[in-house]
């Protein structure tokens, strides 16, 4: 796919107010805590704004973050499915997020939507759009996980019917811990190497995602937030919180390529793990529990949208 029509200021302009539009739906949600704002720059390697939220009324722990970097060679984790890529040289930005709720009856969430641009002599420059979001829940509500994918299926509608059932396939089978057997959460849309539809659509197409995140996410915590909760509760929360660390340390595209890549700021990178974490030996709940349900009723792949 040629490039020439590719608008780099464009997409660089909407994911920085994009992090501006979700960090201020989220601090208005927490209604306490504010995001910090740092600011990097890499000499010769890119530029970011890492916005963090901490010890909130809602948010225990979050961050939104914006990077713009450059590098001299894809690492392996960008190019193991496109080898006829390894060695280009690359540029790639984003916004990046992670909320991880005090509450235990409010889910995770994460949401990313990214471009990449890789050229290397003798081919045409290859750009492409990836992204998506997911929910992860520690104590599952059926209305909550409907809005969630309906809400996704609305942002997807107008690119065709088989995307939202696509791209949702594709997140339960990307948010999958394979050597847990079982998801990470609920799912949502996952999509990666799109360009076949041109730069325009797939831009569209992007900022549609980006832009429903919020929609589909801050009803849920309003519902969920001022639930009350017990000791018990929290520890399962912890416990699973392990499950996302898991997941996010050994296979999550976004961090693989940070570490690899040389370009990237490993607090940034890291800011997606959560504050407190526990790991259970042979942990089961018990059958019939709200903690057994979990596992029974939502971790598995369901169609949730109307």
């Amino acid at each position: 796919m040629k490039s020439n029509n590719v608008d780099v200021q464009a997409v660089k302009s909407y994911l920085l107010n994009l992090q501006d539009s979700i960090c201020a739906g989220l601090a208005q949600a927490d209604g306490k805590a504010k995001f910090h704002t740092d600011a990097w720059d890499r000499e010769g390697g890119g530029t970011g704004i890492t916005r963090v939220i901490s010890e909130g009324a809602v948010l225990e722990k979050g961050g939104v973050n914006f990077s713009h970097v450059f590098g001299k060679s894809l690492p392996p984790s960008a190019t193991a499915k496109r080898p006829e890529l390894a060695g280009a040289a690359f540029e790639v930005m984003g916004v990046s997020l992670v909320m991880h709720p005090r509450n235990p009856f409010v889910p995770t969430s994460h949401c990313n939507v990214r471009f990449f641009i890789a050229s290397k002599p003798g081919m045409d420059p290859v750009w492409w759009f990836g992204g998506g979001y997911d929910l992860t829940p520690y104590y599952g509500f059926e209305e909550d996980c409907r809005h969630w994918h309906n809400v996704a299926k609305q942002a997807c509608a107008p690119f065709g019917a088989g995307v939202y059932p696509e791209h949702k396939r594709w997140c339960d089978d990307y948010f999958y811990l394979k050597h847990r057997n079982e998801p990470r959460g609920i799912g949502g849309l996952f999509y990666d190497d799109l360009n076949e539809w041109g730069f325009d659509k797939s831009f569209d197409y992007t900022r549609a995602v980006g832009s429903s995140f919020l929609e589909a996410y801050l009803p849920i915590i309003a519902r969920r937030k001022d639930t009350p909760w017990q000791a018990q509760h929290k520890r399962f929360q912890q416990y699973r919180r392990g499950r996302y660390v898991e997941f996010n340390l050994v296979f999550d595209r976004g961090t693989i390529f940070g570490l690899q890549s040389g370009v990237g700021r490993i607090e940034s990178i890291l800011m997606s793990l959560p504050p407190e974490v526990r790991w259970d030996y042979d942990y089961h709940p018990e059958p019939g529990t709200e903690e057994a349900r979990l596992y029974t009723d939502f971790l598995n792949a369901r169609d949730w949208a109307d």
